[in-house]
């Protein structure tokens, strides 16, 4: 088992909006890469500072959501943050290329939408909560590819994937959902060896002594 931190960067929507741009955001947690069997892996963890939404929200938008206009004039974003726990089948080549696929499942903990604006050399920022008309929990499907850095059993590597959401984002609106491609970098703090992967590799240090 392999163990360690994941951090990168996302830009992610939320269908049936008319918002003009993504939200982007930086994201981090930690990860574990359990193997399976030969090449097969089982990819989870927390993303325990991750955050969905959308960008520069239009008056129909804040309208649907019921967010009050501020007298300035400047852009509205909705922002979610979640805990993200994907559980996904991860396949190594021996190339150093992975690809994996599989659900994850989202926890909501904060929601809001927030307003920024220029009042000459002023920046005014402000927030309306709107937790309460969120869905707590959400889950859909994870997909993506990435590259390891380094052939040794603990390397850092470098992969993208895309989460589509199949849950509603909030209570009272049938159709928004999420979706979200991710930049990832994965830095492995440590590795668990099997007991049978120690065992092997004893035997081969073994091997190579007598024929020394």
């Amino acid at each position: 088992m392999e163990f360690g931190l994941e951090g990168g960067y996302n830009w992610s929507e939320i269908s049936d909006l008319n918002n003009g741009k993504s939200l982007s955001e930086f994201n981090l947690g930690f990860y574990f890469d359990i193997r399976l069997k030969n090449q097969w892996y089982l990819d989870t963890g927390v993303l325990v500072k991750g955050r969905m939404g959308a960008a520069e929200l239009s008056t129909e938008d804040l309208s649907l959501l019921g967010i009050t206009l501020q007298d300035e004039e400047g852009d509205y974003s909705q922002k979610i943050s979640y805990f993200m726990v994907p559980a996904l089948f991860k396949y190594r080549f021996k190339n150093k290329i992975y690809l994996e696929a599989g659900p994850q499942f989202n926890l909501m903990y904060k929601a809001f939408v927030e307003f920024n604006a220029e009042d000459g050399d002023i920046d005014v920022r402000t927030r309306q909560n709107n937790k309460d008309a969120i869905n707590r929990l959400g889950a859909g499907v994870t997909f993506g590819a990435g590259y390891r850095l380094s052939d040794r059993a603990a390397g850092i590597t470098l992969g993208l994937k895309y989460y589509y959401g199949f849950t509603n984002v909030y209570k009272d609106i049938s159709g928004p959902k999420n979706s979200s491609l991710f930049l990832k970098c994965n830095i492995p703090i440590g590795v668990k060896k099997s007991q049978e992967l120690r065992k092997q590799k004893a035997l081969e240090k073994e091997n190579a002594l007598k024929k020394e």
